[in-house]
């Protein structure tokens, strides 16, 4: 049984605005995959298919998701706002199904359906402000560096192109669009027009044309297209237009045209233009073969031009090879919380110039280190003592200090954890928190599972919730657990989250939407409505 991948861009999120196919395709799906937001968007076209929903930056997983069960052989269906190959999901699928070593002819069957991308969209709504060459630059540098970034609005802004801006500005990214207008200062004038839509064609559009001197004045968030004019572009009416250039050869107010059809392509009605080459030789290189020899000169292992003998697969590792990065969680213990000097310098050095060191609340340091070679990191910071954990979607046992070993009756049990289902992959970071007494000061009863340690047995609280405006500790379900019952109990409880859950499914929405782990029941947690404070004497 063979599954299908439909990819679907539906554009700015009206279904006026959706294509046939795209609405076609959603409803013949078996599982629908995508962003909460969009899920939201598209929610009337639904009729019981299976909804897989993340949180924003969680593509990856998405994308393996939908490439798992597509291989199951269902029709699952990966959406996108837009077009889904403009800084949509298209791409990362085949980059994921290009790992696997899919191939058309014998993967699963991928249908690519394009839909209106945010310049579309947000130029109608301000004109026609995109009537002449344009690009579009995305400010979010979470995955691509901002250096980079910079080079291609310096380059666009000097080649004069009208230019959209996604992702311009977000709660944590809030310098890029500012150092984007100090780029674009330098080759445009003040009063350039800037387009400014946000949430197009959704119910809460808002449209804004000022000028790239004062565009910082207005709101710009995550759902804000940006669009900067060129040195051509004007406004008239409130309206953004572009022109394409027709009045260099058209009397654009006359119903006669001194010019005729057959005069309009003359060199002398066209003095820009390049002059026909009159030196066109049929045995010149075409445009693949230059392509084949500057990759070759670049790279001998490609081999010679026109040489297609490579494994596929090979050449599509190397097409989507990237600088390896080497991330790791190092602490100096389970229950340990002191680094030594020598456990410090030994971090100094394997960072050197171009790693990182990052410090995290949980008493952890987070290596980022380019290298080719990490089992030697790994054996290097293992010699000196150190614990490396994975870092990503696994379990990770926090234990407290026991208040320096003091009180140290229950670690036996934090490493036993540990070792049974520390590193675990399971569908979203898992923290189970340990605390060695009945005073939990480490924090315990606010991880997804938390164990406390009182009179010899264990308390276990469930569902706890760290961050967040709900933010809540977990429910306490069960009290005075027998020592031998606590690692089976929570053994069993991890088992079930990692069969069960969804990708990228935090452990407490997993306990309310399954209602009940291990007879422990799910009780809903009480909302706090706050009252709006009342100015007086």
């Amino acid at each position: 049984m063979t599954g299908k991948l439909l990819v679907i861009g539906f554009g700015p999120g009206s279904e006026d605005h959706m294509t046939k196919r795209a609405r076609e395709a959603i409803e013949e799906s078996d599982v629908i995959i995508g962003y909460k937001t969009y899920v939201d968007l598209i929610q009337d076209l639904l009729d019981g298919q299976q909804i897989v929903q993340t949180g924003m930056t969680e593509e990856v997983s998405r994308a393996q998701e939908a490439v798992r069960q597509a291989e199951e052989g269902k029709k699952v269906a990966v959406i996108s706002s837009g077009d889904a190959g403009v800084y949509g999901m298209a791409g990362l699928i085949y980059e994921v199904l290009v790992e696997k070593g899919w191939t058309e002819a014998s993967g699963v069957e991928v249908e690519v359906i394009p839909g209106i991308s945010a310049i579309n969209s947000c130029a109608s709504l301000l004109g026609a402000p995109v009537m002449h060459d344009a690009c579009t630059i995305s400010l979010s540098d979470h995955l691509t560096p901002w250096d980079l970034i910079a080079r291609r609005v310096e380059a666009a802004a000097a080649a004069d192109f009208v230019i959209a801006l996604y992702n311009p500005r977000s709660g944590r990214r809030t310098r890029q669009i500012v150092e984007t207008q100090k780029i674009l200062l330098k080759h445009r004038a003040p009063d350039t027009p800037v387009g400014i839509v946000k949430s197009a064609y959704r119910e809460r559009q808002r449209v804004v044309v000022t000028t790239l001197e004062k565009m910082l004045d207005h709101e710009i968030g995550m759902l804000t297209t940006v669009i900067i004019g060129n040195a051509t572009t004007r406004v008239y009416d409130g309206k953004m237009i572009t022109p394409r250039g027709y009045q260099r050869k058209y009397t654009l107010d006359a119903e006669e045209q001194k010019l005729k059809p057959h005069e309009r392509l003359k060199k002398e009605v066209e003095p820009w233009a390049l002059p026909q080459s009159d030196t066109a030789s049929s045995d010149k290189p075409d445009a693949y073969q230059l392509a084949e020899e500057a990759l070759q000169a670049i790279d001998p292992s490609r081999g010679t031009p026109g040489d297609h003998n490579t494994e596929q697969q090979q050449r599509a590792a190397a097409f989507f090879k990237q600088k390896a990065i080497f991330e790791v969680a190092v602490s100096p213990g389970l229950a340990n919380k002191k680094f030594t000097a020598a456990q410090m310098k030994v971090l100094a050095d394997v960072a050197g110039e171009e790693g990182e060191i990052e410090y995290t609340p949980h008493h952890q340091i987070l290596l980022r280190i380019p290298t080719e070679d990490p089992e030697q990191i790994r054996r290097r910071l293992e010699q000196e003592g150190l614990m490396l954990s994975p870092v990503g979607d696994v379990l990770q046992v926090k234990a407290c200090d026991f208040c320096d070993g003091e009180k140290a009756d229950s670690i036996p049990y934090a490493e036993a954890l540990h070792q049974r289902l520390g590193h675990l992959k399971v569908p979203k970071q898992l923290k189970i928190g340990f605390n060695g007494c009945a005073m939990a000061c480490y924090g315990a009863v606010k991880e997804d599972i938390g164990i406390v340690y009182r009179r010899g047995k264990f308390d276990l609280f469930l569902g706890g919730k760290t961050v967040g405006r709900n933010a809540h500790p977990g429910q306490p379900v069960a009290e005075g657990l027998e020592p031998e019952e606590l690692v089976p109990v929570i053994e069993r409880i991890v088992n079930r989250y990692v069969d069960e859950g969804f990708p990228n499914e935090r452990f407490h929405k997993f306990f309310k939407r399954v209602g009940e782990i291990e007879g422990f029941p799910y009780r809903e947690v009480p909302t706090i409505k706050i009252e709006n404070a009342v100015c007086g004497d």
